[in-house]
């Protein structure tokens, strides 16, 4: 007899799946950028995008691939203690949204065309500005906080294109226990019509 993963199980690999794909992606787009814009000032993150899709697919769990998103960031930039501590206590206000994610109602921000382009978006709207904030706290110029909008300005094109994407596959901006129960009420409908 095979043994059923459950409920727990599943979250756990599937939290650690994303956060390995959070890791691998950041440490390709940090390299690449070194690479290839070693003097540009601006930054690519995929932090809002990975965190808007856990956030949807398992609630508040996603505050630890934001705060991890931030971590991983700063450490493949080559950054210091001081900026990884921005990075992933900022990246936290991405709870923010969070609640209002659930507030709202996954369901509802998933189907409804502008809230699930628009919720990703104010994610990272809010990691910026929590890093911000942050910044400031620990005594940095108000220019200095400033440039965690303008430097990382092209991130928001990219969480707009990925969960445009990930809008398109089925079960990815999703959340998980509804999916689930989708597919066992398709498996059991299919069953049936044997």
């Amino acid at each position: 007899m095979e043994r059923r993963r459950s409920f727990g199980e599943y979250r756990v690999i599937d939290l650690a799946i994303w956060a390995v794909l959070l890791g691998v992606f950041e440490f390709i787009i940090v390299g690449a950028a070194n690479w290839w814009f070693p003097g540009q000032p601006y930054t690519v993150s995929l932090a809002g995008a990975i965190a808007a899709i856990v956030y949807m697919r398992w609630g508040y769990w996603g505050c630890l691939h934001a705060a991890l998103a931030g971590l991983v960031f700063s450490y493949f930039s080559g950054g210091d203690g001081r900026q990884m501590l921005i990075y992933a206590v900022g990246n936290l206000a991405s709870l923010a949204p969070a609640v209002w994610l659930m507030a709202l109602g996954k369901e509802k921000v998933r189907t409804g065309y502008y809230l699930s382009l628009i919720f990703p978006l104010v994610v990272l709207l809010s990691m910026q500005a929590g890093r911000a904030l942050m910044a400031l706290a620990l005594g940095a110029a108000p220019k200095e906080a400033i440039d965690f909008f303008t430097t990382d300005s092209l991130s928001l094109l990219f969480t707009f294109v990925i969960i445009w994407i990930a809008r398109k596959l089925d079960g990815v901006y999703e959340d998980q226990k509804h999916y689930l129960l989708r597919l066992q009420a398709k498996e059991e409908q299919k069953g049936g019509k044997l």
